[in-house]
């Protein structure tokens, strides 16, 4: 079962919530102040179509932000334990024959 989730938590559904209330005031107000059905209408289907085009958005955006941060914290983790005699760096590896002048055939 999850937590019960809070308003504070879910600011994208928020934004979705006052969207949904605006879509349905807005062709009320619209009629009281004298346009027509029809008007009203087109314009409710409107401010619906521009409502669930922002909710996908909002919620591709937070699943991108979700994955980037889970990116982030895995990136964080040390990929392995190194040990005393283990030091990652150029020319640290044994057997390499790098930049020293005397090679261990001399």
């Amino acid at each position: 079962m999850q937590p019960a989730r809070h308003h504070q938590d879910d600011p994208a559904g928020d934004v979705v919530r006052w969207a949904a209330f605006s879509c349905l005031l807005v062709p009320v107000v619209l009629v009281v102040y004298g346009t027509s059905f029809g008007g009203a209408a087109v314009a409710t289907l409107g401010l619906f179509a521009v409502t669930a085009a922002c909710r996908v958005l909002l919620r591709y955006s937070e699943r991108t932000e979700r994955a980037a941060a889970r990116v982030r914290a895995e990136e964080r983790i040390p990929s392995g334990h190194r040990g005393r005699h283990s030091r990652g760096g150029p020319g640290n590896h044994r057997g390499c024959g790098g930049s020293d002048p005397v090679s261990p055939h001399d």
